[in-house]
């Protein structure tokens, strides 16, 4: 069980932090507001009934690209907290932040924080920071301690009820973390290697041992260029790979390129399914909260590479169409 009490993650905040020494909200539920899907399920848990929390992204929405709209900055500007990813996911939204921030509001991205622990975040060669710190379901539990601690500053006299929410989803996203590892473990190890449209999987690569490559770089505003769809291409045919990914919220244009390319070098490879990278499912559905996001991934990549996962996931929940 991952201890919350007396965590410290100061580091790479917005300068609203200073939100923490409130006193509390006037009344309740106070309103959150945040921005992709996967920090708005996970601050929803760990807010429970205190709170109302709205997400401005919705499903098959690529945070890289996205310009708020002028409902957006409201809803942000109205907000007693924001919570976002930061590690300039939501890249074209920083002025925002920043304006909203020093107005006094309470601004907290809650992956930039994690950065405190030192080699835990990922860089690029070129030393960019990789912003997809919920494909480790590790790195989405230490997530989850800074939206408690966030949150325990703004509202300190329901703080047990924070963390209490939090250690009860903690528990769950633990057992996830296990599916993940034991599912992936029993994939073939020549066949563990994971191609998808944009290098959205590296810390999934990191945490459960099976190697990743995309098309695109790690912001989907990277264009691919002929010879990484052709390097690619040998990738695949070399070591026999059977399967490659589309994923929910990028083209898959690029990932037809890969397939017809390895065709026309007389090697089949099929499209193994749709990945949630970005963006969550469709509101309402279980692939529309972060466990069943992962769930979905995690099986589908499993089955398609040759490895044991049940059909339909962890619990069971799986649906046919999601996005």
């Amino acid at each position: 069980m991952v201890l919350l009490a007396g965590m410290s993650w100061g580091c790479g905040e917005a300068p609203a932090a200073s939100g923490e020494m409130r006193a509390g909200p006037a009344t309740y539920p106070y309103h959150i507001t945040t921005t992709t899907g996967m920090i708005t399920d996970i601050v929803r848990r760990v807010a429970g009934d205190l709170a109302e929390v709205e997400g401005i992204m919705k499903e098959g929405v690529d945070p890289h690209l996205y310009l708020p709209t002028r409902g957006d900055v409201a809803k942000l500007s109205r907000a007693d907290v924001v919570f976002y990813n930061g590690l300039n996911l939501e890249g074209k939204m920083s002025d925002v932040f920043v304006r909203i921030a020093s107005a006094g509001k309470p601004v907290f991205p809650v992956t930039e924080a994690l950065s405190e622990t030192g080699d835990y975040v990922m860089t690029t060669p070129l030393q960019h920071f990789d912003p997809h710190v919920w494909m480790d379901v590790r790195g989405w539990i230490a997530a989850v301690g800074v939206v408690q601690r966030k949150l325990s500053g703004f509202d300190p006299k329901n703080a047990s009820v924070y963390e209490s929410n939090a250690l009860a989803y903690i528990d769950e996203l633990e057992k996830l973390d296990e599916y993940a590892r034991e599912s992936i473990r029993s994939i073939p190890q020549k066949q563990r290697v994971l191609i998808t449209a944009h290098d959205a999987f590296n810390y999934m690569g990191r945490a459960y041992g099976i190697r990743v490559r995309g098309i695109q770089g790690i912001s989907t505003e990277s264009e691919a260029g002929v010879k990484d769809i052709n390097d690619l291409i040998d990738l695949i045919v070399n070591k026999n790979i059977q399967a490659v990914f589309v994923e929910t919220s990028v083209s898959d244009k690029n990932v037809r390129a890969l397939v017809e390319g390895a065709r026309a070098r007389g090697h089949k490879v099929k499209i193994g399914g749709t990945l949630f990278s970005d963006a969550m499912g469709r509101a309402g559905t279980y692939e529309g909260t972060y466990i069943g996001m992962i769930d979905h991934n995690v099986t589908t990549i499993v089955r398609a590479l040759g490895g044991e996962a049940p059909e339909k996931g962890m619990q069971g929940r799986l649906s046919d169409v999601a996005y």
